[in-house]
């Protein structure tokens, strides 16, 4: 079995080799139908009607969980967070779960995983030292200035262990499923359903959850005002 990532194509610009990867293609793919999806329910949004049904009914649906799980994670202060984590969500979601339709999901890529934590750890510092300015650097000096060298560590480790969780469940169920598709064709027959169905979609739905949550939770842990 290979679970190496395929490279399609090396497009060099200004010197530079751009290399087109299996993670890359899968990402545009899935980003192209998340474009589509959000145009129809825009599209749609201008029908919609005071009492609502069908697909608006689900569109409300799903935004008021997420504003009211932003909500009761980072609190007021960082809803407007909540677009950029929607559509993190949506994407990491639907990245972990395109296994089912056969597509090696992205999130299978420690580099995508690890840009989406990254993305969050300068989320992390920048709000830390915008609300809580000199107390956020002093924080690193605390209990006292020798723990300086060990706060800076524990801080560049956290978007690694972040992105790492996300990237190993993804890949252990990626790396589980394919190990039972080599076995005898008899036993193929009821096991990969349960197993997609576990992998796939119930843990790809959490770790996504679990991704995001625990974003939230930093970011709010260093910007809160009372922190200490």
């Amino acid at each position: 079995m290979d679970f190496s990532i395929k490279n399609y194509a090396v497009v060099t610009i200004g010197g530079i080799d751009i290399w087109i990867t299996e993670t890359i293609v899968n990402a545009w793919i899935i980003m192209l139908a998340l474009i589509i999806f959000a145009v129809v329910a825009r599209i749609k949004l201008r029908k919609f009607t005071d009492v609502p049904k069908g697909f608006q009914n689900f569109i409300e649906m799903l935004i008021e969980m997420f504003d009211n799980l932003v909500r009761g994670v980072a609190g007021e202060k960082f809803m407007f967070l909540g677009n950029w984590y929607f559509m993190v969500f949506a994407f990491v979601l639907v990245s972990n779960i395109c296994g089912i339709v056969g597509m090696r999901p992205p999130t299978a890529d420690w580099a995508t995983a690890f840009a989406f934590a990254l993305a969050t750890f300068f989320l992390i510092h920048f709000m830390g030292a915008k609300y809580r300015k000199g107390k956020y650097l002093k924080s690193f000096f605390e209990p006292v200035a020798f723990f300086l060298p060990l706060n800076i560590i524990g801080e560049i480790a956290r978007p690694i262990s972040l992105s790492f969780r996300l990237f190993g469940n993804v890949l252990g169920g990626m790396i589980l499923m394919s190990l039972v598709y080599s076995l005898p064709i008899f036993v193929r027959f009821i096991i990969p359903s349960f197993l997609h169905a576990y992998f796939d979609l119930f843990s790809g739905a959490l770790q996504t959850y679990i991704f995001c949550i625990l974003s939230l939770s930093f970011i709010n842990s260093a910007a809160d005002p009372d922190a200490e």
